[in-house]
């Protein structure tokens, strides 16, 4: 009673799965994927196996219709099923069983499969693939528009409930908290669509603050200036990211402008922000002279805090 897409990126290599349902809690069940390997969407009266077992099929060598052949094979009820898979070459398979609740099926293009069952309409599938195929962006945000597609043609006929999104790298580092670059979940709201796309705007920011705080380090300041600015401006509310962008700037002798973006955050939020300061000089994590400058230049333009 879902609706998903697989897909890979064919110049980055990424593979990713978008799903949302009228169902609590759908990401443990529909999106696997797996870097340099491939991605599977398991749905309709979900066989939760399909995902593990269809990544470990492709691992072996077996293309995306080799590996779904063989799932559904071995299962008895694989005409309730529906399954999609794209492999590290960009081969696709697909698999809507006959007894698939309608309206449910499938659209098969180059490098993607958008597959629905349980749909308000028998137009959910290619609306998907209209705005995957039409959408000028990187894979997250191309399949975040088809999610958006399939409820705007009428989605799941139930209604909704919960959405995720999983994007992995195609060039694994052997490190698997790094090669799966976006893990997004939103297991319960009114609006799961336009809290996942929140989400990812949120996950787009941290990662362009993770890319300054790593140009930071290799001493590039100028590109980590710019990609923090960036976080900042793809999601200004999170004071998160504007206090340690600030405190970076400060410690490295940007005083001004670095306290300008801290006080904004001690000012919305108070003194805890300062307490924090105080902690980090605690634990050498900014230099106790450096933190008291901060401070006082804080208490200044802030008032006591």
């Amino acid at each position: 009673m879902t609706y998903s897409i697989v897909a890979r990126d064919k110049h980055t290599g990424e593979f990713g799965v978008a799903v949302q349902s009228h169902y609590f809690q759908v990401s443990p069940a529909v999106p696997w994927a797996l870097a340099g390997v491939g991605a599977v969407a398991t749905q309709s009266r979900v066989n939760v196996s399909y995902g593990p077992l269809g990544l470990e099929l492709l691992q072996a060598g077996l293309t995306a219709q080799q590996a779904l052949n063989a799932l559904t094979a071995g299962d008895p009820l694989a005409e309730v099923r529906q399954c999609a898979i794209v492999d590290a070459n960009g081969g696709v398979a697909a698999h809507t069983g006959a007894k698939c609740i309608p309206a449910a099926g499938h659209h098969v293009g180059d490098g993607f499969s958008c597959q629905a069952n349980l749909m308000e309409k028998d137009t959910v599938w290619a609306a998907m693939a209209q705005a995957f195929t039409s959408t000028d962006a990187p894979l997250a945000e191309r399949m975040m528009a088809a999610l958006e597609a399939a409820e705007a043609e009428g989605g799941d006929i139930r209604g909704k409930q919960s959405a995720a999104m999983l994007v992995v790298t195609g060039s694994p580092k052997g490190r698997f908290w790094e090669d799966r670059i976006i893990d997004l979940r939103v297991e319960d709201a009114p609006e799961p669509l336009p809290e996942l796309r929140r989400l990812l705007r949120i996950k787009r920011a941290y990662m362009a603050l993770s890319e300054g705080d790593r140009l930071s380090e290799s001493g590039d300041r100028a590109a980590a200036s710019a990609k923090s600015a960036e976080a900042i401006r793809i999601a200004p509310e999170m004071v998160e990211i504007r206090f340690w962008t600030g405190l970076d700037m400060a410690v490295a002798g940007d005083m001004d402008g670095g306290c300008r973006l801290m006080a904004e955050v001690v000012r919305e939020k108070g003194g805890r922000w300062v307490e924090t300061l105080r902690r980090l000089a605690m634990v050498d994590r900014v230099p106790a002279d450096v933190a008291a400058a901060i401070e006082a230049r804080l208490v200044a333009t802030v008032g006591s805090t």
